[in-house]
């Protein structure tokens, strides 16, 4: 052990995996969480890597972009995934989990971590320029420090306005209505579906277009900015008569057998639903259950009356009403190195989506490699870049100023970016097929983190794999 601190502000997703990683190096932590002297407008509880908005992290497989930074979070000893995977709950080809076990178990661990201290109070300023710290208070980051932040870095933030979903009482569900089934029966049956025809379809958008939204602090919504991955269901409906059932209310694939064959195509195009509202398990035992993509700024009583008007959520009891809220992110790349390193101040560290980056799983990358590098500075050693060809470098040169990619977004403004393989440098060959593509992506990212972990560990002088959750 050394006698170099490390300071980790906030105790979310990337705060949390910081936190283990720096500890995990034999390096001291002190973890700063403000709650529960201070919530913000939309954390329910105090323990740490709270999910509030979906418990889904995203696709599992790893041709896809989502999976892919999983799987190399998983290589590098992730204590947010690990603890995902040990705590998932059945959500077809994605990984969810169930939200409350997942963080009470971070919390346990954390917590009992002879290298971590936990301290309990709010972060009013940024600690001294001799304190090796990383800032991972996310998008609520309170606006006392937030100003600070400002104050120091002399750029305005940026801002969007994110929503949660709906959860229900599992048994308070119609189950003679709804049904269970995976999207053309893959896997298990996953996910609870409620089919609508086009009338009850009709009347549900025609009610949230004029149903009474909950005031805003802030938000006015002529000029609301929403973060296009998480939408208000409302503002969906907006948007046309048939974008909700295109889709998050998509019907294709998802079948009740009591209605016949679905692969006798004459029968299905007869007898599929107009549309169907989704619902995903909190937990496994399906006590809880997520309306997925029923993201909402409804008042609470609004979304009380015309939810339950899809058919099967009539005597739907709520166990946590959909809120709406406001994230704020930094203009990382006018800011922030590939190392995650403020240029300004290299013993400050940013992550997590106060970055810019967006999903759970992005905000666990840059708390993994924050936590790498304020461990190799305390160690006395040079901080570390991601591979590009990997899906974690891809995501930190994008938030960085190695970025090339803001020169082609739209008036050359940054904003908040999930794991894309649009973001990886190209293959040196072509091919067409996308699924033969994305294959290639992940196993280019598996040879150059082979390397870079050699790296890694001669910089650290162990295997710092071997250290495991218990």
């Amino acid at each position: 052990m050394i006698d170099k601190e490390v300071i980790v502000i906030g105790a979310g997703l990337a705060g949390s995996e910081a936190a283990w990683q720096v500890a995990n190096s034999g390096v001291p932590v002190k973890l700063v969480e403000m709650r529960p002297y201070k919530s913000t407008p939309a954390h329910h509880t105090s323990e740490f890597g709270e999910l509030v908005c979906s418990n889904s992290f995203g696709a599992l497989s790893s041709d896809r972009a989502a999976g892919l930074l999983q799987k190399e979070l998983r290589s590098f000893n992730s204590l947010i995934v690990q603890t995902a995977d040990k705590f998932a709950v059945p959500a077809g080809g994605a990984l969810a989990v169930d939200r409350s076990k997942f963080s009470n178990a971070l919390t346990k661990t954390l917590s009992e971590h002879p290298l971590i201290e936990i301290k309990r109070f709010e972060q009013l300023d940024l600690p001294s320029r001799e304190n090796i710290t990383i800032l991972a208070t996310g998008p609520l980051t309170a606006d006392e420090l937030f100003n600070k932040i400002q104050d120091f870095t002399g750029i305005d933030a940026c801002h969007f306005f994110d929503a949660a979903s709906p959860i229900i009482y599992g048994d308070s569900i119609d189950h003679e209505i709804v049904f269970k089934a995976s999207r053309y029966d893959k896997g298990d049956p996953a996910y609870l579906n409620c089919p609508m025809n086009k009338n009850e379809y009709l009347d549900l958008r025609n009610e949230l277009i004029e149903g009474e939204q909950a005031n805003l602090k802030d938000f006015e919504k002529e000029s609301a900015n929403f973060f296009e991955a998480c939408l208000p269901i409302e503002e969906i409906a907006r948007r046309g008569v048939d974008t909700m059932r295109y889709g998050p209310l998509k019907s294709i694939g998802l079948w009740d057998p009591k209605w016949g064959d679905l692969f006798d195509r004459e029968n299905r195009l007869k007898k599929r639903p107009h549309a169907i509202v989704q619902l995903r398990k909190e937990d496994l035992e399906g006590k809880l259950l997520n309306m997925v993509g029923f993201q909402t700024n409804l008042k609470w009583s609004e979304q009380k009356r015309i939810f339950r008007m899809i058919p099967g959520l009539e005597k739907a009891e709520f166990v946590r009403f959909g809120v709406m809220h406001r994230n704020t992110f930094l203009e990382s790349p006018k800011l922030l190195k590939p190392t995650l390193q403020f240029m300004k101040r290299e013993n400050l560290f940013a992550a997590g989506q106060i970055t810019g980056t967006e999903g759970y799983a992005a905000a666990t990358a840059g708390g993994l490699l924050a936590g790498i590098n304020a461990s190799l500075l305390a160690l006395g050693k040079k901080p570390v870049s991601f591979p590009a060809e990997s899906m974690i470098g891809s995501l930190m040169n994008f938030i960085s100023n190695r970025n090339q990619i803001l020169s082609n977004q739209k008036k050359n403004k940054f904003q908040p970016m999930p794991a894309s393989f649009g973001l990886v440098p190209e293959l040196t060959y072509k091919i067409n097929d996308k699924k033969l593509r994305y294959k290639a992506y992940q196993e280019r990212s598996t040879v150059a983190l082979n390397s870079f972990k050699k790296l890694l560990n001669a910089c650290f002088q162990k295997d710092r794999l071997l250290i495991k959750i218990n």
